[in-house]
């Protein structure tokens, strides 16, 4: 992503070669897609589609759902037929329920071939993949290691990780299969990092970036964003998953949260607000709050400053679509298109400026339309 005007906010993205999920592109010069995973029993078809729908509505490009039975994989047909975006089938160790979620219609397999059995197996698999267009994800983890790496190298390490990704790649490889994408997660940001460096200069696929198992909403998220954050500043990573503990919406939100912050991927309003202080002239904390549940339906990529006073306000205000800076006597002034428009009261400032923020959203998508 290069930028003419701003230099410094430069990222060139890794070339590498572009693989299909479903309809969903990734890799290549496609945009950065982001995914969640369902925690329900995927068996209960209803349950699931309500979470997939749910995390499609916040913007979710791919799913992926959990088949470890065959109650699973059947169930699979119905959801994938259903879904409103390309499913991921997660299969571990059991190479039939790969067979059976590639008929059901999984656009991707995340699959390890080296852990499902002998050579016959693995191209069984293969070829359904290749029946019904089904790409694979090869996924390392560091806490699921193979026994002669462990022994090799005495602990999770980058190079294992790598080693790992590779030997995976070179099975899927030998057998003439090349739509796969690879990730090696780790719980642990330096060594997840480090092994998406390396991996990274040494094979072409496209990468799928995460940090496993990172925690609660706010521990998770914050680890998230410094490791992917990372990565994605570098240049690393043409699909992004981030892992917590938490209702799979809020992974895409904060998924789309980072690549709007790298300016990588833009959905709905990014508000820019400070934290807060005496000189205040509303409760900034409280309007902040009241205003992202308000603007939750906008998917227009757009910019709201909310500022508590005149120190910053008017200059943030010159670089967004819509801003509000608070003053005295209870009222604030409102900036439209970076310039002062009209005074408004405290009072009424949320649904105004969910008002003005509709009102530039639709503007946005006419102009865009034609």
């Amino acid at each position: 992503m290069s930028n003419a005007y701003r230099a410094y906010r430069t990222i060139e993205r890794r070339r590498c070669r572009q693989v299909m999920v479903g309809s969903v592109p990734v890799g290549g010069d496609a945009p950065i897609s982001v995914q969640t995973m369902t925690n329900s029993l995927t068996s209960d078809i209803e349950g699931t589609l309500a979470q997939i729908n749910a995390a499609a509505a916040a913007g979710a490009d791919i799913v992926r759902v959990s088949c470890p039975d065959e109650d699973s994989t059947a169930a699979l047909k119905t959801i994938c037929a259903q879904s409103p975006v390309p499913i991921v089938a997660d299969i571990h160790f059991h190479y039939r329920r790969a067979i059976e979620a590639a008929k059901a219609g999984a656009a991707c397999l995340r699959i390890n071939p080296g852990n499902i059995g002998n050579a016959a197996r693995v191209r069984e698999v293969v070829q359904a993949a290749r029946d019904h267009g089904c790409s694979m994800r090869i996924g390392v983890n560091a806490g699921s290691l193979e026994k002669h790496l462990l022994e090799k190298y005495a602990e999770p390490c980058p190079e294992a990780l790598v080693e790992s990704a590779l030997e995976h790649a070179k099975i899927l490889q030998d057998n003439d299969f090349h739509e796969f994408k690879i990730s090696v997660k780790a719980s642990d940001v330096f060594l997840a990092v480090a092994a998406y460096q390396q991996l990274a200069d040494v094979i072409d696929c496209p990468l799928h970036i995460g940090i496993t198992e990172a925690g609660g909403l706010m521990s998770g998220t914050i680890k998230s964003a410094i490791g992917l954050g990372n990565l994605l500043w570098s240049g690393i990573g043409d699909t992004i998953r981030v892992s917590l503990s938490a209702d799979p919406v809020e992974e895409v939100k904060v998924g789309y949260e980072i690549l709007k912050s790298l300016g990588l991927r833009h959905r709905g309003v990014n508000i820019i607000s400070c934290p807060s202080c005496a000189r205040q002239g509303f409760d900034v904390i409280k309007t902040v709050e009241a205003l992202e549940k308000r603007l939750e339906h906008i998917k227009t990529p757009m910019s709201l400053s909310i500022i508590g006073c005149v120190v910053n306000g008017p200059g943030e205000a010159l670089m967004t679509d819509v801003g509000f800076t608070g003053g005295g006597a209870g009222s604030g002034m409102v900036y439209l298109a970076g310039k002062q428009s009209h005074k408004l009261s405290n009072d009424q400032m949320i649904d105004h400026i969910v008002e003005q923020v509709e009102k530039k959203a639709a503007e946005i998508d006419t102009a865009g339309a034609s």
